[in-house]
């Protein structure tokens, strides 16, 4: 909740950027009236010069008495520098945005305007916006990597890398750790999205830098490609790893149902395709179920860590009550004694009237059906453990405290 003299604190992140800190201060100092008429009672601006090696914190500290200089011995890098100007601003709001005049600062009266109405989370869109001169193929990453953090957070997101934001400073806690680099970031959109935070999207007006840009489309989109899935993975593996497993089932339930149709055609004998679809067909069925098991079991892991509520959940939210790992036993045990009946029918039913290669679809089931029984019964089998083991350290816990 913020207080009714809420302020604004706006953090600008700077490194060798003396051609353009006077006039973005300055924009933002020109727009700070506008930011008062929304309800924000003051603005301070911090700018972080972190170990430029030009003249970039000179001209900074020349601004006048409201712009606050912050000094970094070295390049820590821009995710780094945010987080040191988070840390000395005063503000209830902090607002940030780049040195190299890319976000338009007369937008934060808009952004602060959201943040007052109950958004804990200000992203200024550039990809909702009206006018962006953002180079093609930084658009195209752009799309993608918000379509990526859109799938493994279950939430639309239309711009998840903007550098041009306002929060709540009470949501830091659950917004860190943060990384020192350009992919702050998607970090922070991907964390805030499984904190459910409350987040909206500003559009934003979006121009190209002056000089050569500080991103590798490269370098830093495999490191943004990185950050968001492994920010994921600590929140909510069974997404991804879910994911996989239901697509990798589905195709295995595609080739089964292909070898079924084949068999009651009357096909008896592999040819070379046949042979590398059903050696398709067992793979993918055990590594679907091996991975879905994984997730589920790495998500409650997880969830033994966390006081709150979290996003999870291959769609976000459970499907099945109780939730399906709750049922990955008795699952589990029909798989392994289906495999079983079926394998040992095959043999001696079928072992006196056909020749035993005949049988290779229905011994392939057969093997399938258990190997995809034990992995549910060993998931379902450690996940109560787990259960267990985390109920015994609660009531340790309760005991100890009842007889202080």
């Amino acid at each position: 909740m913020l207080p009714a003299d809420c302020r604004l604190s706006v953090v600008i992140p700077a490194y060798n950027e003396e051609l353009c800190i006077a006039s973005i201060v300055e924009r933002v100092l020109a727009a700070v009236p506008d930011v008062l008429a929304v309800g924000v009672s003051d603005v301070e601006v911090v700018v972080v010069d972190d170990g430029s090696l030009d003249r970039t914190a000179e001209i900074a500290a020349g601004l006048g008495d409201s712009v606050r200089v912050i000094h970094h011995g070295s390049n820590l890098g821009y995710g780094a520098a945010l987080k040191t100007g988070f840390s000395q601003a005063t503000g209830d709001l902090l607002g940030f945005l780049d040195a190299d005049g890319t976000y338009p600062p007369e937008y934060f009266p808009q952004l602060c305007q959201a943040a007052l109405d109950g958004a804990e989370l200000v992203i200024g869109s550039r990809m909702s916006g009206t006018e962006s001169r953002m180079p093609p193929v930084r658009w195209v990453g752009n799309v993608l990597f918000a379509a990526l953090v859109t799938l493994v957070g279950g939430q639309r997101v239309r711009d998840s890398a903007s550098g041009m934001r306002v929060l709540h400073r009470h949501v830091l806690s659950r917004l860190y750790p943060l990384p020192d680099g350009l992919n702050f970031t998607p970090v922070m959109t991907t964390r805030a999205i499984h904190e459910h935070l409350r987040i909206v999207d500003v559009p934003i007006p979006y121009h190209e830098r002056a000089g050569r840009s500080k991103l590798s489309v490269v370098r830093d989109g495999a490191r943004f490609l990185q950050s968001i899935i492994w920010t994921a993975l600590s929140y909510n593996p069974v997404r991804i790893f879910g994911g996989l497993g239901l697509l990798a089932l589905s195709a295995a339930l595609g080739l089964s149902a292909w070898f079924v149709a084949v068999r009651i055609s009357g096909v008896t004998t592999l040819n070379l395709w046949r042979v590398a679809a059903l050696y398709g067909a067992l793979v993918l069925g055990v590594c679907g179920v091996s991975l879905y098991t994984l997730g589920s079991t790495f998500n409650y892991l997880i969830s033994l860590f966390y006081e709150r509520p979290i996003r999870q959940g291959v769609f976000g939210r459970p499907i099945l009550s109780p939730w399906l790992d709750r049922q990955f036993g008795w699952m589990g045990m029909l798989a392994f004694v289906a495999g079983v009946v079926v394998g040992v029918a095959s043999l001696v039913v079928g072992g006196g009237r056909w020749e035993l290669v005949r049988l290779w679809l229905y011994l392939s089931g057969s093997a399938l059906f258990i190997l995809m029984g034990v992995q549910l019964m060993v998931s379902w089998l450690l996940m109560r453990v787990l259960e267990e083991i985390s109920r015994r350290d609660v009531r340790i816990d309760q005991d100890m405290g009842g007889g202080r």
